[in-house]
């Protein structure tokens, strides 16, 4: 199978997740609860306080950019950067609720990404590493934007086996459709599954000090399969840019068994999907 080039690769990526802007808009708040312990823990990793300058990397709608911005201050700055500005229109929209003057958002395509060398304390990347064609080349340019010794911390999706959140809707699917295992370092959910790639990459960009650590989260909560369905709909844009090349009939057949398996996986009250993602953090 010949690999898309990699203009087609990000047009693809822009495509996917302008499309699924308005079903983040929607499912914000379950977004932000189900990856807060992960912006949490990056934060941390990234040595900030009051005072600094974070560069969030492929922000969507907003996180952990809009967190740091609460932690540096007012005498502290937050850029925010995204390949899609229909995703940062809704982080937009959210400071301007909040009535943050210390962050701003750029739609900036982060492999091209030019910032002054050494004007940042700390970059961050949260799952969005991995959509990239050519993430050495983000990564390069996030070592140049930070101060010697200044940190990187990232997360991207382990091991597809660990996250159920969306390996039932990747699953279900084959029974519907071929779908082709990717040529090795095309971009994906899953890109950078492997630990030893993630290392590599940092290593090759120029990173020290590399530490990875694993975290698994109830990515959505919801009360059942059918929940689980309408958010996951909205959010998980290359899946979704699959289904919808299903025949009308066998489409409906599919939803009505990923809501049945997802069912079965409720336990109490509510339904938690889970996730494991690779939290990483590294110095210049």
């Amino acid at each position: 199978m010949e690999s898309p080039d990699k203009s087609e690769l990000k047009e693809r990526e822009r495509s996917n997740w302008t499309s699924a802007a308005e079903g983040w808009r929607r499912r914000d708040e379950l977004l932000r609860k189900g990856g807060e312990p992960v912006t949490e823990r990056m934060l941390e990793l990234s040595g900030i306080s009051s005072g600094s300058r974070l560069l969030d990397i492929a922000s969507g709608t907003g996180e952990p950019a809009i967190s740091a911005a609460q932690i540096v201050g007012e005498s502290g700055k937050v850029i925010g950067t995204d390949l899609v500005d229909e995703m940062l229109a809704v982080a937009r929209e959210k400071i301007g609720k909040m009535n943050l003057g210390n962050i701003e958002f750029h739609c900036i395509d982060a492999e091209t990404l030019d910032f002054t060398t050494g004007s940042f304390d700390a970059v961050t990347i949260r799952w969005g590493l991995m959509f990239m064609p050519e993430p050495q080349a983000c990564l390069a340019a996030a070592h140049k934007a930070l101060k010697q010794n200044g940190r990187i911390s990232l997360a991207c999706w382990a091991a597809p086996e660990k996250n159920p959140f969306v390996g039932v809707l990747i699953k279900t699917l084959s029974k519907y459709m071929d779908i082709p295992a990717p040529p090795p370092g095309t971009p994906g959910i899953f890109a950078f599954s492997d630990s030893e790639r993630l290392q590599d990459v940092l290593t090759s960009a120029g990173f020290r000090n590399i530490v990875l650590e694993e975290m698994a989260i109830d990515v959505i909560e919801v009360d059942d399969g059918r929940a689980y369905w309408e958010a996951i709909s909205d959010l998980a844009a290359p899946v979704m840019a699959l289904v919808r090349q299903l025949e009308e009939s066998a489409r409906s057949d599919y939803i009505d068994e990923v809501i049945k398996v997802a069912d079965a996986m409720k336990q109490g009250e509510t339904l938690r999907m889970r996730g494991t993602t690779w939290i990483v953090s590294a110095v210049k």
